[in-house]
Parts: C-alpha cells; sequence; structure tokens
C-alpha cells in the first residue's frame, strides 16, 4: 500500500499543481529534445479504466499486468526531474485492445502526485484530484 493515504495526498498534489500553474508548464526535456509541457487533467474528466487503475493503486494491488507498479524511468524527460525509483507505472486498461493498450498512470512519491496519459508516454496530464 502506499502512504499517507489519498486524503492526505489530495493537499500536496493540489500544491504540486498550483506551482506548475504559476510557474507555467513544466518541462523536463535533456537539451535538444523536443520540448513536451506536463498539462492537468481533472480526475473527474479521466476514463473510468483510470479510476479502476487509481482505486487499485491505491489498494496495492492485485494488478492485471506484471509491469504494474515498476519503476518508470522518464527517458522521455517530459515529467519533472527526479533520481531513479521515484516514478513508477500502472496499466489503464484500453476498451477491445488485448494488449496493455497505451494509456497508464504514473505515480511520484515525494509529492505524491499521479500523471495520466493516453498516448504511451508522448505527453502527460497531472491529475486533479480536486475537480
Amino acid at each position: 500500500m502506499r502512504f499517507p493515504p489519498r486524503a492526505s495526498r489530495i493537499g500536496a498534489a493540489t500544491a504540486l499543481l498550483s506551482a506548475l500553474l504559476v510557474g507555467g508548464a513544466v518541462s523536463a526535456a535533456p537539451a535538444g529534445a523536443a520540448t513536451q509541457a506536463v498539462g492537468t487533467i481533472c480526475h473527474s474528466d479521466l476514463p473510468a479504466q483510470a479510476h479502476d487503475t487509481l482505486a487499485l493503486i491505491e489498494r496495492g494491488g492485485p494488478y492485471p499486468y506484471p509491469q504494474d507498479g515498476t519503476v518508470f524511468q522518464n527517458r522521455e524527460g517530459i515529467l519533472p526531474a527526479q533520481q531513479s525509483g521515484y516514478y513508477h507505472e500502472y496499466t489503464v486498461k484500453t476498451p477491445n485492445v488485448s494488449t496493455r493498450g497505451a494509456r497508464r498512470i504514473v505515480t511520484g512519491e515525494e509529492y505524491q502526485e499521479d500523471y495520466y496519459t493516453a498516448d504511451h508516454y508522448a505527453s502527460f496530464d497531472l491529475i486533479d484530484h480536486g475537480c
């Protein structure tokens, strides 16, 4: 189980979201890489399957795929730069797809933030749990 519980994570995620909004889009792309920005998405705007994945994360599993919960390396450099092991990825099932599909939730530990990607890490949206 991840801790602190989701209820206490909302404040930290809201603070991070505020920092992102005040400072503008965040880009952690390496020099020479195409700059990508981290956007935001309201929790209520996520697909139903993302809500299912967030509930599984909160419960600590069991997860449908062996890759769920593994370290996300942030090789794309889109998320804010952090030490290895900071981010973890989880599959968001895609209806009518027999593979894992492209959708993921990527979680961060220190600020307890959650990111959603619908395009297999080409872009990310920080999940605003307050809307």
